[in-house]
């Protein structure tokens, strides 16, 4: 039998073409799993936001954080918000007078001191205003964050840009746009290299825009965009973000239900009371919208006579409508699981604004900085801030799983 004899270069080079071709299929593998599997939170998790304006500017809203307490209510998971306008993956938007750090040991100092679990990064968008000649350097400092981010031993989820918006002409929207695909195809190709879970927020933002006003100063979210925003993401996750329903049937005056359990109403006049339970408390409702249904339990209430009647919980008008509308299905879009998920939100908001101004205080030059032997006593009392954040967590965490709702039908 004869033996093949392949030349030494000519082996090396086959012998390279393999492992290069396997390993590339190895990270899309690794990377499709990532991106397949769904998206899970443990007991004692540090979620950390980390970006640019994406994530900062929810601080003020609070849409991310509550979106992902509430679909993991089961769980002790605490947030941190380190997002920064005009932040770069090399840190360079946490420049201040302090040097050292320099920037970049700020962002190293912040991700740090935050001990996460899960890191959602958000770059790209400032970045992409280099264009092409900015790539090589995105991905190198991206590919070093995430090496450090490794160090840390957490996990890392790569979101995409967002679209800049605009009718103004001048601003070149399609030229911005197209710089900014390009960096999220970047950030794809990175995490399909790493094994990461990438989400394309971008063409979803994009597709809302020709239809809602989510957008303000052409590159920033709005209230209604970050609630869009959060739902974009319980989808790309894999979280369960389906619309609920409960069907209600009244056959000869007794009520059967679908979804709900049948109580014994108060009095005569009561044509049904029944029980809802809940997965998870519903999103707050943006003030500015009120065409929003996601995050609406669908009530649908067949059997009824001609006439109008009223949906009440606790005492208060949860809605109305005629019977030929409750056939058909009403949104439920206010109620007691409303007011709890509001007041959830409120403690976020006011959680993230101490952590804002403790780990940022507007004098950091003076209080930690070159300066600290001036103000540097102050440190004390950002560090005493921790005593209300915790709390504040742990009433968000006590608080962030849905009660039962009893609904009680009657003609108006």
């Amino acid at each position: 039998m004869r033996s093949l004899k392949v030349p030494v270069l000519a082996g090396h080079v086959v012998l390279l073409f393999f492992t290069l071709l396997c390993g590339t299929s190895n990270a899309q593998e690794a990377a499709k799993s990532a991106n397949a599997s769904k998206f899970e939170l443990k007991d004692g998790d540090r979620v950390v936001f980390l970006g640019s304006s994406i994530f900062e500017n929810d601080f003020q809203y609070g849409y991310l954080e509550f979106a992902l307490t509430t679909r993991f209510s089961d769980k002790g998971v605490t947030f941190r918000n380190l997002g920064w306008t005009g932040d770069n993956v090399w840190g360079e938007g946490r420049s201040t007078y302090t040097n050292p750090p320099t920037p970049y040991e700020h962002l190293m100092n912040d991700l740090t001191k935050a001990a996460p679990t899960v890191v959602f990064l958000g770059y790209g968008g400032v970045e992409a205003q280099d264009g092409q000649a900015g790539v090589a350097k995105f991905k190198e400092g991206l590919n070093k964050l995430l090496d450090k981010i490794d160090q840390l031993g957490a996990r890392a989820v790569l979101l995409s840009t967002i679209p800049v918006v605009s009718s103004d002409t001048t601003q070149q929207i399609g030229r911005r746009n197209a710089d900014l695909e390009l960096y999220s195809k970047v950030i794809s190709e990175v995490a399909t290299q790493r094994g990461k879970q990438f989400v394309d927020i971008y063409n979803p933002i994009l597709n809302i825009t020709k239809k809602e006003d989510i957008v303000e100063n052409t590159v920033h979210l709005n209230e209604l965009g970050y609630y869009h925003l959060a739902v974009i993401l319980e989808k790309a996750l894999g979280l369960d973000a389906a619309k609920a329903t409960t069907a209600i049937t009244i056959s000869k005056g007794k009520p059967e239900a679908s979804n709900a359990r049948i109580l014994a109403g108060d009095d005569e006049k009561s044509l049904a009371k029944f029980t809802v339970e809940s997965k998870y408390l519903p999103l707050p409702s943006p003030k500015l919208a009120s065409n929003i249904t996601d995050n609406a339990r669908t009530v649908r209430i067949s059997g009824l006579k001609k006439g109008y009647y009223a949906l009440t919980s606790e005492n208060s008008l949860v809605a109305a409508a005629s019977a030929q509308e409750w056939e058909k299905g009403v949104d439920i879009k206010q109620g007691p699981q409303f007011e709890k998920s509001e007041e959830i939100r409120t403690m976020i908001v006011k959680k993230n604004e101490l952590h804002f101004f403790q780990y940022r205080p507007l004098n950091q030059t003076y209080i930690i900085g070159f300066r600290k032997y001036e103000q540097g006593r102050h440190v004390q009392g950002l560090e005493e801030q921790n005593i209300l954040i915790k709390w504040l967590e742990g009433q968000i965490i006590l608080n962030s799983e849905p009660k039962e709702v009893v609904y009680e039908l009657r003609k108006m």
